[in-house]
């Protein structure tokens, strides 16, 4: 990779030069508040910036080590964390989960009681659903199911698992791919079949095993936690408890003081924080095979397609594993990305991907919904990355 000066003659990283026209761009159109970026190559940082602001109406700058909440970036935390019980063989992935929860029993439409497997939950095959996909009118939303983003008080896992399993599956397990609340579903299993409470499981098999210091699912230092912003104009707006921002055809409710409550339940599928350098870790770790935390089989298997290109999880060509995205068809896809690169986002306004051949990691975290998940910000910084390599 050859190096080219900038305007003041300066030799600069075409890497580099690329991100942060991107980056810059995006801030002066005020298209997000602020980002942290990272990207490893074959286990080299490469790069790294903090830019715009972690908190707007405060005047204070993102950093590096700004704690973001992580929404559905939890779900590899958490999936990993049933991988290892996996391989320890205190659950098995063709478990049904009524194995764990006796009570978790949903129903078909057609009032049929199918097996749902802990598989099923992992890969999102189970017919469970999100609240924000479905109509306002329809059970997710007439019973209280809370996606683990909003804040019911006093509302237990227990609780909203006992709503959910009341909400009528969206398919047959295994017939399909449909975003669920199935990474909360298997919280509850982890917390039954360890006897510890996610939060300390997760500490204990993930965070712990990699010096990760603020991933949890509380914020360890509030001075650096990040604000949270909606998509809009002129600039993005605060997100307030109880606020809805529009999504595809429905709507995200947010409650962004529910990190702070330690009451509310732990969500599997979206209830931590943690800071992008951790995130890189916990990706970087996979990347090269799973050690210290899982053997590389496991982590094949992890990130092998488990419900088929057809499934569109993150449009054309795009299938899903355990934990993430999984890329069938980079043509397909019209991605740069190579085959069985590993990808996914989280609600608040984050985006990451793993591209083992070509030795990639990159997270770009931000504090603006959804700009950071799905907005054209995340292709911005993959053809960057892409454009930019050697």
């Amino acid at each position: 990779m050859s190096l080219q000066p900038n305007a003041a003659g300066l030799v600069v990283d075409p890497l580099v030069a690329r991100l942060d026209g991107v980056i810059d761009r995006v801030l002066a159109e005020k298209r997000i508040v602020g980002t942290v970026v990272f990207v490893a190559r074959h286990g080299r940082r490469v790069y790294e910036r903090a830019a715009g602001l972690a908190d707007r109406e405060a005047g204070k700058a993102m950093t590096p080590d700004t704690i973001f909440r992580l929404a559905s970036v939890t779900k590899p935390f958490v999936t990993v964390a049933a991988m290892r019980l996996a391989e320890q063989g205190r659950i098995g992935l063709d478990d049904p989960v009524t194995r764990w929860l006796p009570d978790f029993r949903p129903r078909t439409a057609d009032g049929a009681e199918p097996v749902i497997r802990l598989r099923h939950l992992l890969s999102h095959s189970a017919g469970l659903s999100y609240g924000f996909f479905e109509a306002k009118d329809t059970p997710y939303h007439q019973l209280g199911v809370s996606d683990g983003l909003d804040h019911h008080s006093g509302l237990t896992l227990a609780e909203n698992l006992r709503r959910l399993a009341q909400a009528p599956l969206a398919f047959e397990p295994g017939t399909a791919w449909r975003y669920s609340l199935g990474i909360d579903v298997i919280g509850a299993v982890l917390e039954k079949a360890s006897g510890e409470s996610l939060p300390a499981l997760v500490r204990r098999l993930v965070a712990q095993s990699l010096g990760l210091a603020d991933t949890d699912f509380a914020v360890t230092d509030r001075s650096r936690l990040a604000a949270a912003y909606a998509d809009g104009r002129p600039e993005p707006q605060a997100i307030t408890d109880g606020m809805e921002v529009p999504l595809w055809e429905q709507a995200v409710r947010f409650a962004p003081s529910r990190i702070f409550d330690p009451a509310a339940y732990p969500s599997g599928g979206a209830g931590m924080a943690g800071t992008a350098g951790e995130v890189l870790a916990l990706l970087e770790t996979i990347r090269k095979g799973g050690a210290p935390l899982l053997a590389p089989e496991t982590v094949g298997e992890m990130t092998t397609d488990q419900v088929g290109a057809e499934a569109q999880t993150q449009g054309p060509g795009w299938g899903f594993g355990f934990g993430w995205a999984v890329l069938d068809d980079p043509a397909q896809a019209l991605t740069p990305q190579a085959k069985g690169t590993i990808q996914w986002g989280g609600a608040y306004g984050h985006n990451w991907f793993v591209d083992r051949q070509s030795g990639l990691s990159v997270v770009a975290l931000t504090n603006t919904a959804f700009e950071g998940m799905s907005g054209l910000f995340t292709l911005e910084v993959r053809d960057a990355v892409y454009g930019a390599a050697p």
